[in-house]
């Protein structure tokens, strides 16, 4: 997705009688002010401690919810706030950001006052992304000022760009889901909305087919592209959800959306200086939560369909155990919230890499939570919701792969994307593991990446490996046209996993590929700059940190004298790999289901000088 990269506004320093204000105004004005002004471009680009940022808003969500969880439930009884959580969290993280940043603007510390917004602006924007299908949204500033109490009479909820996505129409390439009621009786349902959770979920499922377990595969995936395989055998039903249910769009009854209090007297939180009033908050929430944004991001009539499609789909198979990747995410709670109405145990396979300042929402919802590594004990311990919650170390099912993947052939893969052979290619080559990011971070991650393989000894070379998520269009301007590092992109369909077992390094700023190359032995440089968060691999000594180029550059002299190995023990705090995380889990699932119970006793490894108490093993539960 392409974004017009400026708001074409200003803020200006004016005043009401012996009170300031400050304006929106238009940005070519600004060049003719005398007063205190500054471009929103610049104000949002202020630094603010990230920090204070998490603070504020853990504070303004706690106060939302307060005020406002209870207006609006699914026919369930989920509550609004709790099934979208994430995406209304992330707009008000937002909010906080900019409010944060203008109180750390000197000529505004100098003399705070109401902000009036610009006329006909929408409220709600998008930011920058180069993913296919997530929308990343945000609050404009004019939304801003509304936030705060300005009025708004002629205001649209949403931008113009936004308002051409609200409606996502059914893609054809979707068609074909299953009535619920005739999908056969099975033991385990699972859902995966991508290819990462399919790749997660299915290792599980085909070990226990191997059981002569049956299972449900839905997939509720509205990108083609991240639409399930076909499971092999006949013990795994694969179930596609009706794609008209999860693009729904449309109002969210309950939520006040056409009244409010005058002065917001109701209901207010505090961010610094600001006072935010909730009932306004609402608004915005309700404006986001109205359009379809897919199964990322679901409307709150599309969140309504699933619930009664799975519902549904729950009374037919009458399973013991629902297995998720994601429950803390719109249809990942969901599907945690229907699955304890129908009496099921949850199981949630931990996804990718946590660390507490990279988490959306520190939130889990399941009855069993299977985390990767030693280091994930601890979060999973504070974040989990569910009163009888236990905690496995199992590793991870789709890193089970891992064992197979070919060096050699990879190798020979990377140098045919050079157009060279070894001798005429690049000597040495590292991996660069790419996220969505938006164009403008990804450009700067690039810059630092580049001219630190360009100052490296040797003749190295760069293959960028795009996100199953991410769109190609982004990566054009990322090559440099003097060929010095050579770059090449690998194909989407490959991506890093194809890549990194060939690669002498392997860069990554959080993604998990990274603790795949870890497991691999291929040295992991840590991109860490001011505001991007890392998966903590540094920090467990099992990557190199790189904050700049030069940073880069040693970090690749190092590989190329040849790095020393990481010891098993820290790669089993980053994720404890064997092989055979898959059947583990299964066999968690099939002892609960003969126990007739979900509770199990702790299984747990304690070898002589273990510290804290964390078990060490082969696999272990922890309650």
């Amino acid at each position: 997705m392409s974004i017009s990269k400026r708001s074409a506004l200003g803020l200006v320093r004016t005043s009401v009688g012996e009170q300031t204000v400050w304006a929106l105004v238009g940005e070519a004005s600004l060049g003719q002010m005398t007063t205190a002004c500054i471009t929103t471009l610049d104000l949002e680009a202020w630094p603010v401690d990230r920090t204070e940022v998490d603070r504020h808003v853990a504070d303004v969500m706690s106060a939302l919810e307060a005020y406002s969880s209870r207006r609006a439930e699914t026919p369930g009884g989920a509550s609004w706030l709790y099934v979208q959580h994430v995406p209304v969290r992330r707009l008000i993280t937002q909010l906080v950001r900019k409010l944060l940043a203008l109180s750390a603007w000197p000529e505004f510390a100098a003399a705070p006052g109401p902000v009036t917004l610009a006329p006909y602006e929408g409220l709600l924007g998008l930011r920058d992304s180069s993913s296919r299908e997530y929308r990343a949204y945000t609050v404009t500033w004019s939304g801003v000022a509304y936030a705060l109490g300005a009025l708004a009479p002629h205001n649209p909820a949403r931008s113009a760009r936004l308002r051409k996505l609200t409606t996502l129409h059914p893609d054809s390439r979707l068609a074909g889901s299953s009535t619920p009621s005739v999908v056969s009786a099975a033991e385990v349902v699972a859902l995966t909305w991508s290819s990462r959770h399919a790749q997660t979920l299915l290792p599980v499922l085909e070990e226990l087919a191997g059981e002569g377990r049956s299972s449900v595969l839905v997939d509720l995936a509205t990108d083609p592209v991240e639409r399930c395989p076909a499971p092999a055998g006949g013990s795994i039903t694969l179930c596609p959800a009706p794609s008209e249910a999860v693009t729904a769009s449309g109002t969210v009854p309950g939520l006040r959306l056409d009244t409010e209090e005058p002065d917001g007297a109701d209901g207010t939180a505090q961010v610094g200086v600001h006072t935010v009033r909730l009932d306004r908050l609402e608004r915005l929430a309700a404006a986001l939560l109205e359009g379809g944004g897919g199964c990322t991001q679901p409307s709150w009539r599309a969140v309504v369909r699933v619930e009664e499609w799975l519902q549904e789909l729950l009374d037919a198979v009458r399973p013991h155990t629902v297995l998720l990747s994601n429950d803390t995410s719109p249809l990942g709670a969901l599907a945690a919230h229907a699955a304890e109405r129908h009496g099921a145990t949850t199981v949630n396979v931990q996804h990718g890499a946590w660390i507490p300042e990279s988490v959306a929402w520190p939130a889990l919802h399941s009855r069993h939570i299977v985390v990767m590594g030693d280091r994930d004990v601890a979060p999973a311990r504070s974040w989990v919701r569910h009163p009888k919650a236990e905690i496995h170390v199992l590793g991870q099912p789709r890193f089970d792969a891992l064992a197979g993947l070919g060096r050699e052939a990879q190798r020979r893969y990377l140098q045919k994307l050079f157009g060279a052979d070894g001798e005429r290619g690049p000597v040495r080559i590292a991996v660069w593991a790419c996220q969505p990011f938006g164009p403008e971070r990804l450009q700067a991650q690039a810059d630092i990446i580049l001219d630190g393989l360009k100052a490296a000894q040797g003749h190295w070379g760069l293959v960028i490996a795009p996100h199953p998520a991410q769109g190609g269009h982004v990566f054009d301007r990322l090559l440099r046209g003097d060929g010095r590092p050579p770059v090449a992109v690998a194909d989407p369909r490959v991506g890093a996993r194809g890549c990194l077992a060939g690669a002498d390094a392997v860069v990554s700023v959080s993604s998990t590929c990274g603790i795949e190359a870890v497991l691999l032995d291929v040295p992991v440089l840590e991109l860490d700059r001011p505001g991007d968060r890392t998966l903590g691999l540094a920090g467990q000594a099992v990557a190199h940190r790189c904050r700049t180029a030069a940073d880069v550059t040693d970090a690749l002299d190092l590989v190329s004298r040849g790095s020393a190995r990481v010891p098993r023990e820290a790669r089993d705090a980053v994720c404890r790999w064997r092989g055979h995380s898959a059947a583990d889990i299964a066999q968690l699932i099939i002892r609960q289901a003969e126990a007739g119970i979900s509770h199990t006793d702790p299984i747990e490894h304690h070898p002589a000088g273990a510290e804290s108490g964390v078990p060490r093993g082969e696999g272990a539960t922890i309650r």
